[in-house]
């Protein structure tokens, strides 16, 4: 009997997320939300029933990342290439964010979080850009953890856009182009304002960047895991963070 007491309490105890370092928490953490589709294949689903079970992984890892007191939460949530899936999957995709939006937004409001989007409005269908914009306005005071959301966003057309921001400053004399600083190009991304991540999480096993951040992410700490992304678990994200902690940021430097 107390062997079997012995080996229940050491099992229970290694599932207890281990302690973090709270002075160490990554300020900025950005994740490409990958998998959804595999999932619901290995269960003989539709892809977009994987999505949908993603939504509820946007819910249970916003709080964990709020609880541990990360200040930004990118996530990367349809990028400018999915365009080109099914037109039936892209047109669940599109509803996602209004469903997710009026099932949260009240309790992201409680938890006093902001709302964001990083992407392309133009291309949008109203009902999702309506729904995104909503939300901002209505968490444009909260102060707590910033959900940026990366939507219709891809980084080579916002770094083209920085370029020729940048081109048309230098014809109209505005800006000589030997003046032309790291901060020039960074102020005119879709992140402006927002700290370059610390950390990047992508899940699925996938071990590339898929056109995200690609200026941001210079020298962010990478986090790579077998997990689909409706499997993605607080402990995971505190694996993460945990890994994260141990990795010294030298920047170049020794």
């Amino acid at each position: 009997m107390f062997q079997r007491l012995r080996a229940f309490f050491g099992k229970t105890s290694a599932l207890l997320p281990q302690a973090l370092d709270t002075d160490n928490i990554p300020q900025h953490i950005a994740i490409i939300m990958d998998g959804n589709g595999r999932w619901a294949k290995n269960r003989g689903l539709p892809r977009i029933a994987g999505h949908h079970s993603g939504m509820k992984t946007v819910k249970r890892i916003t709080m964990a990342a709020d609880r541990l007191g990360v200040k930004y939460l990118t996530l990367y949530a349809f990028s400018t290439e999915n365009w080109k899936r099914p037109k039936a999957e892209v047109e669940f995709l599109m509803k996602l964010p209004q469903q997710f939006l009026s099932i949260e937004l009240k309790e992201l409001i409680e938890n006093n979080v902001q709302v964001r989007m990083m992407g392309y409005k133009e291309d949008l269908p109203s009902h999702t850009l309506e729904a995104v914009e909503e939300a901002v306005r209505q968490t444009a005071g909260n102060t707590g953890l910033v959900l940026n959301f990366a939507l219709n966003y891809g980084s080579r057309k916002e770094m083209i856009g920085a370029v020729r921001q940048i081109s048309e400053a230098v014809q109209a004399g505005r800006l000589a182009p030997q003046d032309i600083e790291d901060s020039h190009l960074a102020e005119h991304l879709l992140s402006a304002g927002i700290p370059d991540p610390d950390l990047l999480i992508r899940t699925s096993g996938e071990l590339r960047l898929s056109n995200f951040m690609l200026w941001q992410l210079a020298y962010s700490e990478m986090w790579f895991t077998d997990v689909y992304w409706p499997e993605f678990t607080e402990e995971h994200f505190h694996d993460a963070v945990r890994e994260y902690q141990r990795r010294a940021r030298r920047y170049g430097g020794l």
